[in-house]
């Protein structure tokens, strides 16, 4: 059988890291073996979904490297649940209830003061015609719940292994609001029955579903996808990372100045013992995937590791793969001596921009050591220049003032580049030039 995976995020926001974490776990399951990735809009929720969010998840996904092979939405297929729900309640297995919100709280609350669990009764599948007929003349429309049934529930978890879970601990699920919207349970398993998707890779937070949706597939004789469930992936600290709580998005880290293949090889390590890679191409992650590698304790994204991982990579470009970023950045003028001298100071493409106008804009000089500035603007030597052109430099200074070490460096660094740290000097001094080194040295703005 021919492996289909799904991702189905919701636009109701831009992609949250952690789903773009089950976005690429899915992608590289698929393509690993051959099989195919579909992306699939859970856009039942049409107050809070935009056709900008969906845009941006596409977005995101292909800026990551996630080409995906159909897309589906399930807004569009309204009409298909409506079929299915009409044929599992004719088996018995969707019932109406009429409860309002308080009342079924008040029924937890009642069973959670007699040490039971919060199971909903079951009170709609009593309720005869006439009880029916006068819960809508109240105004009240019924809410729809299917029927789960009290036996244990079983799959081999892809990640976690034998799992089970018996019905009769959990609650019917709520399939159909009032309003006659779906919720995510039931219409996710129809469109995953007719749409073809053999394995569902999500988060640990849907374990419970499962063992709701496999009843669910049974119930319209559709084949059961096997299931994996990854830990979810928290903050620094073991903070849990939420959408809606402002966690950091995908775009996010691309405004920041992020490359996808850093943060793709973050994404794929989180959760496994391998160390990211931060030049993995995808060709080598797809060689290296397998879902076994996924642990059960929960990995942590810390921001700062994927700042450090995307400066490595920034480090380990030749002038020929860092150009197309550096003309993105602005600087198409930018040549593979300049490249050569700053990538190893670099965070971010944008940070190349700084030291190009350090370089050849106008810059206030900072003075430290008078002496030091003044005897290295009588010693520079005429051009042209070269790398050896630095040590000639410091070594006729040295002598001058008898500063050595820190107390000679520093100063002429701050006086050159109004920086406390960054390329060498032997390879910036050439490409400062003689007379905007020397006005500098001399405190001049240059």
């Amino acid at each position: 059988m021919a492996v289909k995976v799904r991702f189905a995020p919701s636009p109701t926001g831009y992609l949250h890291i952690g789903n773009a974490r089950t976005a690429l776990i899915n992608w590289l399951f698929a393509k690993a073996q051959g099989g195919a990735f579909l992306l699939r809009m859970d856009d039942t929720d049409t107050e809070r979904s935009t056709a900008d969010y969906a845009q941006g998840i596409r977005d995101d996904l292909a800026w990551m490297g996630m080409a995906w092979d159909a897309e589906e939405s399930q807004a569009a297929r309204l009409d298909r649940y409506a079929e299915v729900g009409e044929r599992l309640a004719a088996k018995g297995r969707l019932y109406a209830c009429y409860e309002t919100p308080e009342e079924l709280e008040y029924k937890r609350r009642r069973q959670r003061a007699k040490g039971l669990p919060p199971v909903y009764d079951r009170e709609g599948m009593t309720l005869t015609p006439a009880q029916k007929t006068a819960y809508e003349a109240e105004g009240r429309r019924p809410h729809w719940r299917f029927v789960l049934e009290h036996r244990e529930t079983s799959w081999d978890d892809l990640v976690r292994g034998p799992q089970s879970y018996h019905g009769g601990h959990l609650s019917d699920p709520v399939v159909r609001r009032a309003d006659g919207t779906w919720l995510y349970m039931l219409p996710s398993a129809i469109d995953d029955a007719d749409m073809g998707v053999t394995h569902v890779l999500r988060g640990e937070d849907h374990v419970t579903n499962t063992a709701v949706q496999i009843q669910m597939f049974e119930a319209m004789d559709a084949p059961v996808p096997r299931f994996g469930h990854v830990p979810l992936i928290t903050g620094p600290g073991g903070v849990g990372l939420s959408k809606r709580e402002g966690s950091q998005a995908v775009r996010d880290f691309r405004a920041e100045g992020i490359e996808p293949q850093p943060l793709v090889a973050m994404l794929a390590s989180l959760g496994t013992a391998e160390a990211a890679d931060p030049h993995a191409t995808m060709d080598a992650l797809l060689a290296a995937f397998d879902i076994r590698h996924f642990g059960r304790s929960q990995p942590q994204f810390d921001p700062a590791e994927l700042a450090a991982l995307n400066a490595r990579y920034l480090h380990g470009l030749d002038f020929a793969a860092a150009y197309a970023g550096l003309v993105k950045a602005g600087l198409p003028q930018a040549d593979e001596t300049f490249w050569r001298a700053v990538r190893a100071n670099l965070g971010r493409y944008a940070d190349a921009c700084d030291w190009w106008n350090v370089i050849h804009a106008p810059m206030a000089p900072v003075i430290e050591d008078a002496e030091v500035a003044a005897a290295a603007a009588a010693s520079l030597p005429p051009e042209p220049w070269d790398e050896t052109t630095w040590s000639i430099l410091a070594d006729a200074v040295k002598a001058k003032t008898g500063r050595k070490g820190r107390a000679l460096f520093h100063p002429l660094r701050l006086a050159l580049t109004g920086r406390e740290n960054g390329p060498e000097l032997k390879v910036l001094l050439p490409m400062l030039g003689r007379n905007r080194a020397l006005a500098r040295l001399s405190g001049e703005t240059a």
